[in-house]
């Protein structure tokens, strides 16, 4: 019994109810019945059914060994991969320097311009001459770019007529032999004999000491050497474990430098780490240390994550939350007035302010009704075949949830916004839907690669997708110590760009408190806006 005597059935708020149920019966119905309904809807499925159509191919290809600090690749083909080549302190750009290939020393030289044009001996030579040769090293090859001529066994092609030199030039690496049983040579060799270098032309000499056999190494030792050598805490962390960045025993002409993170200890990676929280803020390895995360585990993860945020982001908050309001809340007055049934809806016991604010919460048990279907779907399917060793990942339902909070929130306030502007501009309101819509769609992309940019403050975009950085870091909380991984172990995988921490925690960096106040945000923003139109409606003359 009310405060009148009267029944609960009888009560104003019963009343209340039945005209709000009512309304929003009648706006499901409608857009149910409405093909623009059907198709931007199946358009949303077609859209996530190809997302994940590219996922599942991803998956299955798997993720393969892939070497990030490039230790692996032999840039002279010299046989020796740079990881072994920086131990013994060689050069991967030469093919004449390679382990256990000596030193050079360089002994004279003939310039341009000298007048003594004639040497003999038994060395090293490089640059341009005319050689009457007693010994030649036919088996001395280099790389790619060491210059080396290539004799063939001694098997090398007859010169042009005409003076070497003078009326044609030989090319770099190359030699030739000439009728009178001398060759003519361009480039670096080992031979013993007498040498004329040619005026206009230099030639260098010297020898290789040291020289030993080196058993190269296979390029696969350089690919996943390493593994994450962390135990969690801050500080000084990390083994160069195939020891290309330590060299030990051949510590001399370096030429990179084994402490670039600049602490003291040659060779580590430095891991910084909140006191508060115990997250990764940031990793510092020095070169070619720790270079090598094992892919399966951390690029396979890394990936996955950085699918679901940018589903999230890009497929739910930024184009399902634009399309959706634009086609299904921009008349939700407007098509009545068009088709003159709201005299007919009005004539009811219904308050104008009332009537906006049912129409809007029909609009959101359909559109929302679809995002949770469509979000519960994703999550079922990514979790069941994402990486990992359980057969499902509960840790990406949470994730999900909060895309499709996110989600309805934002269509909340785009649908509020757009149901307004259709009320004042019947007409021409689509265009600056449309114009609106641009300005969203840009402020979401500036907010996923800076979300601290305070212009995006002023966009509903912005808001929704703090919603979607909380999330993430509530529910994967090390998200942000794999964002780190990514950057300083060359890990491409998208989740560095695509994933941000969240930036509205008064500072606290409490995800949970970015969550609220972004909902807050959004929840006031809608709520607002559907004052502004039951105001509007309520003062506006119905033709």
């Amino acid at each position: 019994m009310d405060s009148q005597g009267r029944g609960l059935s009888e009560s104003v708020w019963t009343s209340l109810d039945r005209k709000a149920g009512a309304v929003v019966e009648l706006t499901v119905r409608q857009l149910r019945n409405k093909i623009s309904t059907w198709v931007v809807m199946a358009l949303g499925a077609l859209l996530m059914a190809l997302l994940l159509v590219f996922y599942v191919d991803a998956i299955r290809d798997g993720f393969e060994s892939i070497d990030n600090d490039g230790d692996s690749v032999d840039m002279d083909r010299d046989g020796y991969p740079l990881g072994q080549e920086m131990k013994y302190g060689t050069s991967d750009w030469d093919g004449d320097s390679f382990p256990g290939s000596g030193n050079y020393v360089f002994e004279g030289q003939i310039d341009w311009n000298d007048p003594d044009r004639t040497i003999t001996g038994n060395r090293t030579w490089e640059g341009s001459a005319i050689l009457d040769a007693t010994w030649i090293d036919y088996g001395y090859t280099g790389g790619m770019w060491s210059n080396i001529i290539d004799w063939q066994d001694g098997d090398v092609g007859q010169c042009p007529d005409g003076d070497a030199f003078d009326d044609w030039w030989p090319p770099y690496a190359s030699a030739c032999l000439q009728d009178d049983g001398t060759y003519v040579v361009s480039g670096k060799f080992k031979a013993s004999g007498e040498l004329y270098a040619p005026e206009g032309y230099y030639l260098t000499w010297g020898y290789y000491t040291e020289v030993f056999y080196v058993e190269p190494d296979p390029a696969e030792m350089y690919i996943d050497e390493d593994g994450i050598d962390w135990d969690g805490n801050s500080g000084s962390q990390g083994v160069d474990d195939d020891g290309d960045c330590l060299r030990s025993g051949w510590e001399s002409n370096l030429w990179y430098n084994p402490d670039s993170n600049r602490n003291g200890i040659p060779c580590d990676v430095v891991w910084y780490v909140d006191p508060n929280t115990g997250e990764v803020i940031s990793i510092n390895a020095d070169d070619f240390v720790d270079e090598d995360p094992v892919d399966e585990d951390y690029a396979g993860e890394s990936s996955h994550r950085a699918f679901v945020i940018a589903s999230g982001k890009v497929a739910f908050v930024l184009l399902l939350g634009l399309f959706l309001p634009l086609f299904l809340a921009l008349g939700l007055v407007r098509d009545e007035t068009e088709r003159g049934t709201l005299h007919y809806l009005l004539s009811k016991p219904i308050h104008r302010g009332e009537f906006i604010t049912y129409r809007v919460l029909g609009y959101l048990a359909v559109v929302s009704s679809y995002v949770i279907a469509l979000c519960l779907l994703m999550a079922l399917i990514t979790s069941l075949i994402g990486p990992g060793d359980d057969l499902i990942r509960f840790s990406d339902f949470p994730v999900w949830i909060g895309i499709a909070t996110a989600t309805i929130l934002v269509l909340a306030a785009y649908g509020s916004l757009f149901n307004t502007i259709g009320l004042v501009m019947p007409k021409y309101g689509v265009y600056l839907c449309i114009v609106i819509g641009v300005w969203e769609f840009a402020m979401g992309f500036t907010t996923i690669i800076s979300p601290s940019s305070s212009v995006t403050f002023l966009s509903i975009s912005h808001w929704g997708l703090q919603i979607v950085d909380a999330t993430v870091l509530a529910a994967w909380p090390d998200t942000l110590q794999y964002s780190q991984m990514s950057n300083a172990f060359g890990l491409d995988t998208g989740l560095e760009w695509i994933w941000r921490p969240p930036v509205h925690t008064l500072g606290t960096g409490n995800a949970y408190l970015s969550i609220f106040t972004s909902t807050a945000m959004l929840s006031i923003l809608s709520l607002v806006l559907i004052s502004i139109g039951s105001s509007i409606f309520r003062r506006k003359e119905i033709m």
